[in-house]
């Protein structure tokens, strides 16, 4: 578009109700639909630095949605509409776009904390291992300069939880801090192998993700996936930590924490290579479900940004990442 015919740019949590849009957007999750009548539409996610709305295109033909990107930009015209207490997007002119360097900042959203600070804190948990073996693996993956920029830098999902640069780094902390304040509660568990197993759990979306432009999957993301990916890591960075250290892992040690790495998704049906079957495992999986859910919800029914308008309804639209429900907003005590 030419740049007189594109209107200055406000972001998505500035969006109210019945009022015009235009501008760039990350684009995901692009589908064609069909209205009940059997005419096809176009359901997307459309969004910038602070956010993400529904978007909808009543009138679509098929050869204009294969000219979309699954995922990517475009530059989008419409209208916001209340719909269920829920603010979508109407879009009237929507096509495939290539940003510049200048853009992507508004483009992509990033955490709101210091990722320097956040790696600190990561560090110093996995300086505090007790077993040598495993304070020697900690040390083969931080030594690894690239895998740990990637690791500061990578989203920790393309859409459903902290989707968002540094969000690995961010989701990670915060499940290693909870099991540090939870793991006194329950003595009989390793604490050198939760720690670890929640370092490592993720680590794998470091290659399954790509997160340079727009957030998508790799090739390699798609044939192999994060899960399997991080087990496959893990065996590496033990070679090295023996060859560097001279240390060997004890007996089954590397077997467990690759079950934990496999299993952390807790359901097959969830994407878990097995079901966890240690007392790590099960913890890990279960923390890992808590802090993906919590987010989910928290922003879904209280975004730490509420909006400054008020489109009714006590409900969200329904979560299918939390079994498809519709979120109660109000907190009875606030």
């Amino acid at each position: 578009m030419p740049a007189d015919a594109q209107p200055a740019r406000r972001y998505i949590k500035d969006f109210g109700p019945s009022e015009r849009f235009g501008g760039v957007f990350s684009i995901a999750n692009a589908q064609l639909g069909r209205t009940r009548n059997g005419d096809p539409f176009l359901k997307c996610l459309l969004g910038d630095r602070t956010g993400t709305l529904p978007a909808r295109k009543w009138s679509v033909s098929e050869e204009q949605f294969r000219r979309l990107p699954t995922d990517g930009f475009v530059y989008a015209e419409g209208a916001t509409q209340p719909y269920q207490g829920e603010l979508q997007l109407i879009v009237d002119t929507i096509e495939p776009t290539e940003p510049g360097p200048a853009e992507l900042p508004d483009l992509l959203p990033s955490t709101d904390r210091d990722p320097d600070e956040m790696f600190a804190e990561v560090r110093a948990l996995l300086e505090s291992l007790a077993h040598p073996a495993m304070a020697a693996l900690a040390r083969a993956y931080l030594a690894d300069e690239m895998l740990m920029s990637q690791f500061r830098l990578a989203p920790a999902a393309k859409i459903m939880h902290h989707a968002y640069l540094g969000g690995l780094l961010e989701h990670t902390l915060t499940l290693m801090q909870g099991a540090d304040r939870l793991l006194p509660l329950y003595p009989r568990l390793n604490r050198d192998l939760v720690l670890m197993g929640l370092f490592l759990h993720d680590l794998g979306k470091t290659r399954e993700l790509i997160y340079d432009r727009s957030f998508a999957y790799s090739d390699r993301g798609e044939l192999v996936g994060h899960i399997v990916e991080g087990a496959l890591m893990l065996q590496d960075k033990a070679k090295q930590a023996m060859a560097a250290e001279g240390v060997r892992l004890p007996p089954g040690l590397l077997s467990v924490l690759q079950h934990i790495v496999l299993s952390h998704h807790g359901r097959a049906e969830y994407g878990a290579a097995r079901l966890p079957a240690t007392p790590e495992a099960i913890f890990v999986a279960m923390l890992d479900e808590l802090d993906a859910k919590t987010f989910i919800a928290l922003n879904a029914a209280r975004p730490p940004e509420a909006p400054a308008f008020d489109l009714g309804g006590n409900f969200t639209e329904r979560q299918w990442a939390l079994q498809n429900v519709r979120l109660y907003r109000p907190d009875p005590l606030a």
